[in-house]
């Protein structure tokens, strides 16, 4: 995540301190009564991690089912040891463009000063995350440095390497490092990426192939090793989504590393941060936290849908802005962290990254000592009770209970090369948000598509209409056209909105070379749809089983106004028509995942009477988990709800807790669990229960800090976490 490394600090341990850790892990590991967490089998799933640059402790003890240790330096290992020891699956995250990597820099490495390879702006100033911590333009043997940290995380037996943010700054493109790698590329003199959108958009393709290629070479070698050793260590790569990284002026190699041999997938670095950049919707630019993190979170599930790849959530309860206050952090984490519920087909999550900030960590950082305050006990319990939920979210029952669905809004990578001068698209993403806005807003849930991946089998099954602008973004290869046109021919609905006015249109590209001579990538798809050059707009074109809507407009303008939203929607309504696709609009989304349901209410949206649901719910961003029987979806709210008529059994059972609460034994007369969380929070267990407890006891001690309703029929157990195992019994 952007500007985080300079929070931490990585001190190198003294010998001293090594050695208590150490023997400190050697005595957990091979004690009488290791933890029971150390064996839990629902571990392999890998449902949930965090990440952290630090050793163990109970600050961070979030019993999440993988750790994900921060940093390459030489005590790695030792930091690893103090989470195994404690019963965590071990990752190993470390940053790809920038970390400690002085040894490359300077030549200590392979004898060659690499100081040129800094990306640097064009008034000569290199890009730094802090002080000498360069933003690197990679070169040939980038790569095989990182390796040598990677080789480091292998011996201590990682399970995964999480490869951090490939990013080349768009402003960048004027080192020397860049105009070798220009000339080894291109086989040309290298130009200034301002001085036209030519050299601009040839300067992206090099910034995203230098960062494909650099990830490669780990790939390679990670395989290499799997090979050698009969282990299989997976490799993912933790990003940004590419909305942000567009928006942020960011080239990264996005949706090619799916396709690369040897990634496993993604981490979705989506979180307030990124979230809160303002964009425009009906003439307005403000942050829409949760509207834009629900794109955010689509743009990535779609990246990986039909490659094989998995892509895992990131939320973060705070963010790295240390001047807001908690409330801001809180209502800000729960809209991101329901946008994220919102992707049904992903049920894996980072849960936090450096969780010392967030259980340690007084807010605001800018308030004077005795102001700033530490985490609110409420929060420290909603956020465990969430965390543990998490668990649960691969459910194979899902259900959308709002606006139409099969929605969306196709993107390519390309969106990042246009970024800056000359030419720059919207600064806004208008282009973007302009088309996925006003769908939203009306409780479609909408979502991005990737381009680059519409010519996988099956990709583009479950949609029915499609929105596509060449404006502010192009496809990288023309193969993207023939499945496009099947689909449009199939029944599906393609939106099409552009004036033919990008300036981008006239780089030097395969619509315009090598035998080809179309003004547009638009004509070429045109022509593959059976239209000749003069097409209507504005109307709705038969094609085959389906069709298409031009609207001869730059997309950018539709988010300029209401008039502009309601045009959209005009057309989504049209085409749904057209192909006998149910229309219904909503003020809400709702979606069912299991027992579970995840709702939001839309506060931008159209003038109806508020969604309610009625029956027995717990809302597990209440810390009390209290039954609610009247949920009312107003404007803005978040709902995380377990729907406690779906989750009842005949038995005694876990259904929530502000604790990992792992199941010991149960027989007729007792249930007994092991629990374990963040030391010094509150803790909360609800069980529900179909008689009331004789008694209640922890680690043998009796409790009284319970209570139960037989009205309900569930138990509400309350005491104080520990960061160790201690077993929870409860008798009938």
């Amino acid at each position: 995540m952007i500007n985080l490394f300079m929070h931490l600090n990585f001190p190198r341990p003294t010998s001293a301190v090594l050695v208590f850790i150490l023997a400190g892990t050697s005595l957990a590991a091979a004690g009488e009564n290791p933890s029971p967490f150390q064996t839990e089998p629902n571990q392999v799933l890998e449902r949930t991690s965090f990440q952290t640059g630090k050793a163990w402790s109970p600050l961070a003890n979030l019993r999440s089912d993988v750790a994900i240790v921060y940093g390459i330096d030489t005590n790695l290992p030792a930091r690893i040891e103090t989470w195994r020891a404690h019963g965590y699956r071990i990752h190993v995250m470390t940053g790809v463009a920038w970390g400690r990597y002085q040894d490359y820099l300077y030549g200590r490495f392979d004898g060659t000063n690499h100081e040129d390879e800094a990306q640097t702006d064009r008034n000569g100033r290199k890009i730094s995350h802090g002080g000498d911590v360069y933003y690197m333009c990679p070169g040939g043997n980038y790569g095989t440095f990182l390796c040598v940290g990677v080789q480091r995380a292998l011996d201590a037996g990682a399970k995964a390497m999480d490869l951090e943010e490939p990013e080349f700054w768009d402003r960048a493109g004027y080192s020397e490092g860049f105009k070798r790698q220009w000339r080894e590329f291109y086989h040309d003199n290298w130009q200034p990426p301002d001085s036209s959108v030519d050299a601009h958009w040839r300067s992206s393709k090099l910034k995203y192939f230098l960062y494909r290629r650099a990830l490669q070479q780990v790939f390679d070698y990670v395989q290499a090793y799997n090979r050698r050793t009969g282990r299989h260590v997976r490799c993912y790569v933790a990003t940004h989504s590419l909305l942000n990284y567009a928006q942020w002026r960011i080239v990264s190699p996005e949706s090619s590393l799916a396709q690369l041999k040897g990634c496993n997938g993604y981490i979705a670095q989506v979180w307030t941060g990124t979230s809160r950049t303002p964009n425009c919707y009906g003439g307005e630019v403000r942050s829409r936290t949760f509207e834009t993190a629900f794109l955010e979170y689509g743009v990535m599930q779609n990246l990986v849908r039909d490659t094989g790849r998995s892509v895992w959530l990131l939320n973060d309860p705070v963010e790295d802005n240390p001047d807001h206050g908690w409330s801001d952090y809180r209502s800000n984490w729960e809209s991101t962290l329901t946008a994220s519920l919102f992707q049904p087909e992903i049920s894996k999550y980072e849960v936090a990254p450096w969780p010392e900030r967030v259980f340690g960590g007084r807010y605001p950082r800018s308030a004077s000592p005795e102001d700033g305050k530490p985490i609110p006990p409420a929060y420290a319990t909603e956020l465990q009770t969430v965390f543990n939920a998490l668990n649960h979210m691969n459910q194979p029952r899902v259900k959308w209970d709002c606006g139409t669905t099969g929605i969306g809004v196709l993107v390519s990578d390309s969106l990042m090369f246009e970024r800056g001068q000359p030419g720059s698209s919207d600064p806004l993403l208008g282009n973007v948000y302009g088309l996925a806005m006003p769908l939203l807003m009306r409780g479609l849930p909408v979502t991005p598509v990737q381009l680059e991946n519409v010519t996988l089998p099956h990709y583009l099954e479950g949609f029915h209409i499609l929105f596509l602008s060449y404006d502010g973004q192009k496809p990288l290869s023309p193969a993207v056209h023939p499945p496009l046109a099947a689909w449009v021919k199939r029944g599906g609905v393609l939106v099409f909105c552009d004036q033919d006015a990008d300036p981008y249109l006239k780089v030097h590209e395969w619509w315009n070379s090598g035998g080809n001579h179309y003004a547009t990538p638009r004509q070429e798809l045109f022509e593959l749809l059976g239209l000749g050059k003069s097409v209507a707009t504005n109307q709705f074109i038969q094609i085959g089983m389906g069709g298409l809507i031009w609207l001869r407009e730059r997309p950018a303008a539709f988010s300029a106004s209401a008039q502009g939203a309601s045009q959209i929607v005009d057309m989504a309504r049209l085409a749904a028509q057209k192909i006998g696709l149910k229309w219904r609009e909503t003020n809400f989304l709702l979606l069912r995942r299991g027992p579970y349901i995840i709702a939001s209410g839309l506060d931008e949206s159209i003038a109806a009477t508020p969604h309610e649901l009625h029956g027995a719910f717990v809302y597990l961003f209440d810390s009390q988990l209290r039954v609610q029987t009247n949920i009312v979806i107003t404007p803005g709210s978040r709902w995380f709800l377990l729907d406690l008529n779906a989750a009842r059994t005949g038995r005694p059972h876990l259904l929530a807790s502000a604790c990992k609460a792992l199941l010991k034994a149960q027989t007729r007369r007792q249930i007994s669990f092991f629990v374990e969380g963040v030391g010094k929070t509150p803790a909360i267990v609800l069980l529900g229960s179909p008689r009331r407890p004789r008694g209640v006891t922890l680690a043998g001690k009796s409790l009284d800090t319970f209570e139960y309703s037989s009205q309900e029929r569930l138990l509400w157990v309350h005491f104080a976490n520990e960061a160790r195992p201690r077993e929870l019994a409860v008798q009938f």
